[in-house]
């Protein structure tokens, strides 16, 4: 249940309107929970909405025609964020694998996606390295705000069990220390 939540959020993270300077977006740290706590036949629903997403803020809010050839590697990092997150986070869940996540997802979508906007010739970054390193520079702010956002929702989502279950198994431990 708590997936699908975060996959709300997700989804109403990237559409509500942000502050310019926060840009706050909840989908790296929902895939990454999602792919740790549902089975892959699952993975289908988050892939959609995101996809459903993507079409939506394209042409409706931003007023491009829709090219879905422009996403496909949006799409595949989708997929693989969540696999990343089953394979991290599924059968052990620490604070060292949740840091892991953190940083790999957000880095993995810095990359690809940058490369992409870099490679189309969208935004007319010169075809060479320093139109590549351009491209690289004018995207750390994203990279910054996505890191910030995907550690406060998984830190959230996998910390707030973590700190509840710990909770309530101090006072038999403290129980079993005073025998």
């Amino acid at each position: 249940m708590v997936a699908y939540l975060l996959l709300l959020v997700a989804v109403l993270s990237r559409v509500i309107p942000h502050a310019g300077w926060w840009n706050f977006t909840a989908v790296t740290g929902g895939l990454l929970y999602f792919g740790a706590r549902r089975p892959w036949r699952e993975m289908l629903i988050p892939l959609a909405a995101l996809m459903a997403t993507d079409f939506f803020l394209t042409v409706a809010i931003y007023h491009y025609s829709f090219r879905w050839q422009s996403y496909v590697i949006t799409w595949i990092w989708y997929v693989a964020v969540m696999a990343l997150g089953s394979i991290l986070l599924r059968k052990q869940t620490t604070f060292a694998r949740g840091a892991a996540g953190t940083l790999l997802g957000p880095t993995g979508f810095f990359l690809v996606s940058n490369f992409g906007v870099w490679a189309s010739g969208f935004n007319g970054y010169p075809p060479n390295l320093t139109g590549l390193g351009a491209c690289y520079v004018a995207g750390l702010p994203f990279y910054r705000n996505d890191l910030v956002s995907t550690a406060i929702v998984l830190g959230i989502a996998l910390g707030v069990p973590a700190l509840v279950r710990r909770m309530n198994h101090a006072p038999v431990q403290e129980a079993l220390a005073g025998k």
